[in-house]
């Protein structure tokens, strides 16, 4: 049997990192793992795991005890690298009903909870017609509702990306009425009901296409052992971290980590971080006009 990964079809190789998954995460794996997740025989299953031990011998080892593989001493991840980010990212996913219970690959979920966030009323349709015309390079004519006007009114606008900013979903588009790019929430869009070919080209979009560094750090008023929990909580290095933005997303990146507000209008422990490069900010990256934000 080859050990070549190359070699693989996708679902033989989708099969190998459900196996490593579970023994990283969970320390163990089956055959009835691999037959109520992918559907497979038991001869399948079987194929599987020895395919498995054949690129990672030292990976998983057999308890005849427990009547299980369980994770090797010498575990070493071939398949996968494993990522606390996807990991939690399922959990959440699973506990809001977004991912099926049955299409996770986590065995035993944990007990979760997170604080409430309103539902957003993102109809399938509107969303349907806003991705087709970004793939068909298309304007579409919306009635939308803004904040500025008391009645909804229809304009044409050509989306070239979908956005989130941590609680809403935005098209992201060139606004033909007002001549400029702009965030339109999808919660907003009432009906759709035209599109026609466009010549907005999406590189023209410079606030979508330009990049900026956020540097944050402790607050420096924090004491020096507060200051090493906040650290560790953003994954700091040198006491600094890095957070890399489009700048047609910085007002809303901004307001989310409470950067926002001058770091002494709250104590220490409630503004936690600071904006190490703030006058770079400013200067070289200003942030999008309050044009380009959702309206």
């Amino acid at each position: 049997m080859s050990n070549d990964k190359s070699d693989l079809r996708w679902g033989v190789e989708q099969r190998l990192e459900f196996i490593e998954f579970r023994l990283f995460w969970e320390g163990h794996v089956n055959r009835i793992d691999l037959m109520d997740q992918f559907g497979v025989s038991v001869n399948q299953a079987s194929m599987d795991l020895n395919r498995y031990i054949g690129f990672a011998q030292d990976n998983m080892v057999y308890d005849k005890s427990a009547r299980t593989y369980v994770r090797g001493p010498g575990f070493k991840p071939r398949f996968l690298e494993p990522d606390a980010s996807r990991y939690l990212a399922q959990l959440r996913s699973v506990a809001d009903g977004i991912l099926d219970r049955e299409d996770s690959w986590i065995a035993d979920l944990p007990p979760y909870a997170a604080s409430p966030t309103p539902v957003r009323g993102v109809d399938p349709v509107t969303l349907r017609s806003v991705v087709g015309a970004i793939r068909r390079s298309e304007a579409i004519e919306v009635k939308y509702q803004s904040l500025s006007n008391p009645e909804p009114r229809w304009r044409w606008i050509a989306p070239h990306a979908i956005a989130f900013d941590g609680f809403r979903w935005h098209a992201r588009a060139y606004c033909l009425s007002d001549e400029v790019f702009k965030d339109f929430l999808l919660s907003r869009m009432i009906e759709i009901r035209g599109s026609t070919e466009t010549a907005v080209v999406p590189s023209d979009d410079a606030e979508w296409n330009d990049d900026v560094i956020l540097e944050i750090g402790p607050h420096p008023d924090l004491s020096p052992t507060q200051a090493k929990v906040i650290a560790l909580d953003y994954g700091m290095d040198g006491g600094k971290a890095a957070i890399k933005v489009r700048r047609a997303l910085l007002y809303y990146a901004l307001r989310r980590l409470g950067l926002d507000t001058d770091p002494g209008a709250r104590a220490p422990q409630d503004q936690q971080i600071v904006l190490l490069n703030a006058a770079q900010i400013s200067s070289s990256a200003r942030p999008p006009s309050a044009s380009g934000r959702s309206v």
